[in-house]
Protein backbone atom coordinates (compact mmCIF):
# COMPACT_ATOMS: atom_id res chain seq x y z
CA UNK A 1 0.00 0.00 0.00
CA UNK A 2 2.69 2.86 0.78
CA UNK A 3 4.29 2.00 -2.69
CA UNK A 4 0.55 2.57 -4.52
CA UNK A 5 0.43 5.74 -2.46
CA UNK A 6 3.57 7.04 -3.49
CA UNK A 7 3.01 6.22 -6.52
CA UNK A 8 -0.17 8.06 -6.81
CA UNK A 9 0.91 11.03 -5.12
CA UNK A 10 3.60 11.49 -7.44
CA UNK A 11 1.16 10.92 -10.39
CA UNK A 12 -1.04 14.09 -8.92
CA UNK A 13 2.06 15.99 -8.99
CA UNK A 14 2.90 15.66 -12.36
CA UNK A 15 -0.44 16.40 -13.03
CA UNK A 16 -0.33 19.47 -11.55
CA UNK A 17 2.96 20.59 -12.24
CA UNK A 18 1.65 20.10 -16.46
CA UNK A 19 -1.56 22.36 -15.43
CA UNK A 20 0.80 25.13 -14.20
CA UNK A 21 3.34 24.72 -16.81
CA UNK A 22 0.50 25.05 -19.49
CA UNK A 23 -1.14 28.21 -17.34
CA UNK A 24 2.54 29.69 -17.48
CA UNK A 25 2.74 29.15 -21.00
CA UNK A 26 -0.36 30.92 -22.00
CA UNK A 27 0.27 33.63 -19.69
CA UNK A 28 3.96 34.28 -21.21
CA UNK A 29 1.92 34.41 -24.57
CA UNK A 30 -0.55 37.45 -23.70
CA UNK A 31 1.92 39.06 -21.76
CA UNK A 32 4.49 39.11 -24.82
CA UNK A 33 1.62 40.19 -27.00
CA UNK A 34 1.40 36.32 -29.02
CA UNK A 35 -1.95 36.05 -27.81
CA UNK A 36 -5.40 36.01 -29.79
CA UNK A 37 -5.01 39.60 -31.45
CA UNK A 38 -7.76 41.90 -30.75
CA UNK A 39 -10.50 42.74 -33.13
CA UNK A 40 -10.15 46.36 -33.23
CA UNK A 41 -6.78 48.80 -33.04
CA UNK A 42 -4.92 48.92 -29.68
CA UNK A 43 -5.38 51.92 -28.24
CA UNK A 44 -2.30 53.13 -25.87
CA UNK A 45 -4.00 55.33 -22.98
CA UNK A 46 -4.73 53.54 -19.39
CA UNK A 47 -8.40 54.22 -19.96
CA UNK A 48 -9.03 54.49 -23.80
CA UNK A 49 -12.79 55.61 -25.28
CA UNK A 50 -14.50 52.98 -26.97
CA UNK A 51 -13.15 51.70 -30.41
CA UNK A 52 -15.72 53.16 -33.31
CA UNK A 53 -16.75 50.38 -35.85
CA UNK A 54 -15.59 50.74 -39.18
CA UNK A 55 -18.22 52.81 -41.78
CA UNK A 56 -20.74 50.78 -43.51
CA UNK A 57 -19.78 51.93 -47.13
CA UNK A 58 -16.27 52.32 -48.84
CA UNK A 59 -13.12 49.81 -49.13
CA UNK A 60 -12.58 46.78 -46.43
CA UNK A 61 -10.30 48.21 -43.61
CA UNK A 62 -7.68 45.63 -44.73
CA UNK A 63 -7.31 47.26 -47.83
CA UNK A 64 -7.39 51.03 -46.25
CA UNK A 65 -4.79 49.78 -43.76
CA UNK A 66 -2.11 48.48 -46.41
CA UNK A 67 -0.76 52.11 -47.18
CA UNK A 68 3.04 52.30 -48.25
CA UNK A 69 6.25 50.05 -46.78
CA UNK A 70 7.36 53.02 -45.08
CA UNK A 71 4.46 53.73 -43.44
CA UNK A 72 3.73 52.92 -39.37
CA UNK A 73 2.65 50.21 -37.19
CA UNK A 74 -1.08 49.37 -37.00
CA UNK A 75 -3.59 52.27 -37.39
CA UNK A 76 -4.05 53.80 -33.77
CA UNK A 77 -6.94 55.47 -32.82
CA UNK A 78 -5.03 57.42 -30.02
CA UNK A 79 -6.64 60.47 -29.20
CA UNK A 80 -4.92 63.58 -29.86
CA UNK A 81 -4.44 66.65 -27.22
CA UNK A 82 -6.61 69.03 -27.18
CA UNK A 83 -6.64 72.19 -29.25
CA UNK A 84 -5.67 75.48 -27.31
CA UNK A 85 -8.18 78.34 -26.73
CA UNK A 86 -5.94 81.27 -28.11
CA UNK A 87 -7.91 83.26 -25.19
CA UNK A 88 -7.46 80.34 -22.73
CA UNK A 89 -4.59 80.16 -20.17
CA UNK A 90 -0.86 79.43 -22.05
CA UNK A 91 -2.36 80.07 -25.37
CA UNK A 92 -0.02 81.45 -27.90
CA UNK A 93 -0.66 84.91 -29.28
CA UNK A 94 -2.32 85.08 -33.19
CA UNK A 95 0.69 85.44 -35.45
CA UNK A 96 -0.03 87.92 -37.67
CA UNK A 97 1.34 85.70 -41.04
CA UNK A 98 -1.31 82.90 -40.16
CA UNK A 99 -4.89 83.11 -41.31
CA UNK A 100 -7.67 83.22 -38.83
CA UNK A 101 -10.72 84.28 -40.71
CA UNK A 102 -10.69 85.60 -44.56
CA UNK A 103 -12.12 88.69 -46.56
CA UNK A 104 -15.57 88.27 -48.38
CA UNK A 105 -18.20 90.18 -49.48
CA UNK A 106 -20.47 87.63 -49.06
CA UNK A 107 -22.03 85.68 -45.89
CA UNK A 108 -19.11 83.10 -46.85
CA UNK A 109 -17.69 80.57 -44.04
CA UNK A 110 -15.12 77.85 -43.86
CA UNK A 111 -15.49 74.91 -41.48
CA UNK A 112 -11.99 72.90 -41.05
CA UNK A 113 -12.15 69.27 -39.29
CA UNK A 114 -8.96 68.29 -37.82
CA UNK A 115 -7.05 64.89 -36.44
CA UNK A 116 -8.52 62.41 -39.47
CA UNK A 117 -8.86 60.78 -41.02
CA UNK A 118 -11.25 58.45 -39.11
CA UNK A 119 -13.00 55.67 -40.24
CA UNK A 120 -15.93 56.23 -38.71
CA UNK A 121 -16.13 60.09 -38.17
CA UNK A 122 -14.86 60.89 -41.35
CA UNK A 123 -17.40 59.17 -43.68
CA UNK A 124 -20.08 60.64 -41.46
CA UNK A 125 -18.97 64.27 -41.53
CA UNK A 126 -18.91 64.02 -45.23
CA UNK A 127 -22.01 62.28 -45.96
CA UNK A 128 -23.84 65.45 -43.73
CA UNK A 129 -21.61 67.90 -45.88
CA UNK A 130 -22.68 65.93 -49.23
CA UNK A 131 -26.77 66.50 -48.32
CA UNK A 132 -26.50 70.27 -47.25
CA UNK A 133 -23.68 71.07 -50.48
CA UNK A 134 -21.30 71.79 -48.10
CA UNK A 135 -17.62 72.44 -48.90
CA UNK A 136 -14.99 72.43 -45.93
CA UNK A 137 -11.33 71.70 -45.53
CA UNK A 138 -10.00 68.38 -43.92
CA UNK A 139 -6.49 69.23 -41.82
CA UNK A 140 -5.30 65.70 -41.95
CA UNK A 141 -2.67 63.58 -39.51
CA UNK A 142 0.01 62.15 -41.97
CA UNK A 143 0.06 58.72 -39.68
CA UNK A 144 -3.64 58.23 -39.93
CA UNK A 145 -3.95 59.27 -43.62
CA UNK A 146 -1.26 56.03 -44.22
CA UNK A 147 -3.69 53.65 -43.34
CA UNK A 148 -6.79 55.16 -44.75
CA UNK A 149 -6.20 56.52 -48.09
CA UNK A 150 -9.13 55.58 -49.52
CA UNK A 151 -10.45 58.36 -46.81
CA UNK A 152 -8.56 61.32 -48.75
CA UNK A 153 -9.40 60.42 -51.91
CA UNK A 154 -13.08 60.50 -50.54
CA UNK A 155 -12.63 64.04 -48.84
CA UNK A 156 -10.86 65.46 -52.18
CA UNK A 157 -14.22 63.53 -54.71
CA UNK A 158 -16.59 65.32 -52.88
CA UNK A 159 -14.56 68.37 -53.61
CA UNK A 160 -13.84 69.33 -50.09
CA UNK A 161 -9.77 70.80 -49.78
CA UNK A 162 -7.38 67.99 -48.33
CA UNK A 163 -4.72 70.13 -45.75
CA UNK A 164 -1.86 69.49 -44.01
CA UNK A 165 -2.05 68.96 -39.77
CA UNK A 166 1.64 67.31 -39.39
CA UNK A 167 2.36 63.81 -39.23
CA UNK A 168 2.38 62.53 -35.52
CA UNK A 169 0.35 65.75 -34.11
CA UNK A 170 3.82 66.99 -31.97
CA UNK A 171 4.12 70.90 -31.03
CA UNK A 172 5.85 72.20 -33.63
CA UNK A 173 7.96 75.18 -31.56
CA UNK A 174 9.32 72.57 -29.16
CA UNK A 175 11.05 70.47 -32.42
CA UNK A 176 14.33 71.45 -33.90
CA UNK A 177 13.91 72.70 -37.83
CA UNK A 178 14.85 69.40 -39.04
CA UNK A 179 11.65 67.58 -37.37
CA UNK A 180 9.48 69.96 -38.21
CA UNK A 181 10.42 69.72 -41.43
CA UNK A 182 9.84 65.68 -41.64
CA UNK A 183 6.54 66.58 -39.87
CA UNK A 184 5.59 68.64 -42.36
CA UNK A 185 7.25 67.67 -45.20
CA UNK A 186 6.48 63.90 -45.14
CA UNK A 187 2.67 64.48 -44.62
CA UNK A 188 2.54 66.91 -47.98
CA UNK A 189 4.82 63.56 -49.45
CA UNK A 190 2.04 61.26 -48.44
CA UNK A 191 -1.05 63.52 -49.95
CA UNK A 192 0.81 64.04 -53.01
CA UNK A 193 1.41 60.65 -53.46
CA UNK A 194 -3.14 59.75 -52.19
CA UNK A 195 -4.31 62.96 -54.48
CA UNK A 196 -1.51 64.06 -57.22
CA UNK A 197 -1.14 67.26 -55.89
CA UNK A 198 0.71 68.34 -52.37
CA UNK A 199 -1.27 70.37 -50.02
CA UNK A 200 -1.49 74.29 -49.79
CA UNK A 201 -2.39 74.91 -46.61
CA UNK A 202 -1.20 73.49 -43.12
CA UNK A 203 -2.45 73.83 -39.57
CA UNK A 204 0.13 73.55 -36.87
CA UNK A 205 -1.17 71.32 -33.99
CA UNK A 206 -2.92 73.24 -31.07
CA UNK A 207 -2.31 76.63 -33.56
CA UNK A 208 0.84 76.92 -32.35
CA UNK A 209 3.15 78.45 -34.98
CA UNK A 210 6.47 80.68 -34.35
CA UNK A 211 8.77 81.79 -37.08
CA UNK A 212 11.19 79.13 -37.66
CA UNK A 213 8.33 76.64 -38.25
CA UNK A 214 6.24 79.19 -40.30
CA UNK A 215 9.33 79.60 -42.99
CA UNK A 216 9.19 75.58 -43.08
CA UNK A 217 5.43 75.98 -44.02
CA UNK A 218 6.40 78.62 -46.56
CA UNK A 219 9.48 76.73 -47.67
CA UNK A 220 6.83 73.43 -48.89
CA UNK A 221 4.11 75.87 -50.40
CA UNK A 222 1.68 76.04 -47.82
CA UNK A 223 -0.32 78.81 -45.91
CA UNK A 224 -0.92 78.74 -42.52
CA UNK A 225 -4.26 78.68 -41.00
CA UNK A 226 -5.67 79.12 -37.83
CA UNK A 227 -9.04 79.46 -37.03
CA UNK A 228 -11.37 82.33 -35.29
CA UNK A 229 -14.34 80.16 -33.37
CA UNK A 230 -13.26 76.89 -32.07
CA UNK A 231 -16.42 74.75 -31.59
CA UNK A 232 -14.47 73.33 -28.13
CA UNK A 233 -15.44 69.74 -29.15
CA UNK A 234 -12.87 68.61 -28.36
CA UNK A 235 -13.45 68.81 -24.75
CA UNK A 236 -16.91 66.99 -25.65
CA UNK A 237 -19.10 69.10 -23.51
CA UNK A 238 -21.95 68.24 -25.56
CA UNK A 239 -23.61 68.25 -28.93
CA UNK A 240 -25.58 71.24 -28.20
CA UNK A 241 -22.85 72.92 -26.45
CA UNK A 242 -21.30 72.47 -29.65
CA UNK A 243 -23.80 73.89 -32.00
CA UNK A 244 -24.49 76.70 -30.18
CA UNK A 245 -21.34 77.43 -29.63
CA UNK A 246 -20.65 77.42 -33.40
CA UNK A 247 -23.43 79.54 -34.19
CA UNK A 248 -23.60 82.35 -31.60
CA UNK A 249 -19.49 83.18 -32.52
CA UNK A 250 -20.27 82.48 -36.41
CA UNK A 251 -19.58 85.86 -38.37
CA UNK A 252 -18.90 86.71 -42.22
CA UNK A 253 -14.97 85.05 -43.20
CA UNK A 254 -14.90 82.93 -40.14
CA UNK A 255 -12.44 79.91 -40.22
CA UNK A 256 -14.08 77.10 -37.67
CA UNK A 257 -12.08 74.77 -36.04
CA UNK A 258 -13.67 71.16 -35.57
CA UNK A 259 -12.81 67.71 -35.57
CA UNK A 260 -13.37 64.35 -37.68
CA UNK A 261 -10.52 62.30 -35.37
CA UNK A 262 -8.37 61.94 -32.55
CA UNK A 263 -11.08 61.11 -29.92
CA UNK A 264 -14.40 59.79 -29.82
CA UNK A 265 -16.34 62.40 -32.62
CA UNK A 266 -20.16 61.46 -32.24
CA UNK A 267 -20.47 64.46 -30.57
CA UNK A 268 -19.08 67.06 -33.45
CA UNK A 269 -20.91 64.23 -36.16
CA UNK A 270 -24.60 65.18 -34.38
CA UNK A 271 -23.48 68.93 -33.77
CA UNK A 272 -22.69 69.08 -37.29
CA UNK A 273 -25.96 67.79 -38.17
CA UNK A 274 -28.28 70.04 -35.93
CA UNK A 275 -26.40 73.63 -36.97
CA UNK A 276 -25.29 72.98 -40.78
CA UNK A 277 -28.82 73.35 -41.75
CA UNK A 278 -29.81 76.26 -39.52
CA UNK A 279 -26.49 78.53 -40.33
CA UNK A 280 -27.40 77.54 -44.29
CA UNK A 281 -31.15 79.38 -43.44
CA UNK A 282 -29.10 82.15 -42.17
CA UNK A 283 -27.42 82.63 -45.08
CA UNK A 284 -24.25 81.51 -44.72
CA UNK A 285 -22.38 79.43 -46.77
CA UNK A 286 -19.58 76.80 -46.23
CA UNK A 287 -16.65 76.56 -48.88
CA UNK A 288 -13.13 75.16 -48.89
CA UNK A 289 -10.07 77.23 -48.18
CA UNK A 290 -8.52 78.51 -51.09
CA UNK A 291 -4.61 79.69 -50.39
Amino acid sequence: MDADQRTHTRRTFLQAAVVVGALSVVRALFSSGGGTPEAGPRQPSPSPAPEPSAPAAGPPLSAERAGPASGPGPYRLRPMAGETSRSGPGASPPHPEVAFHLSTDSREIFLTFDDGPHPAYTPDVLRILRRHGARATFFVIGENAVEFPGLLRAIADDGHAVANHTWSHPQLTTLPPGAVRGELGHTSDLIEDVLGTAPDLARAPYGDWDEPSLDICNALGMSPVGWAVDSQDWTMPGAENIAYTVLDQLHPGAIVLSHDGGGERGQTVEALDWYLPRLLDDGYRPVRIEP
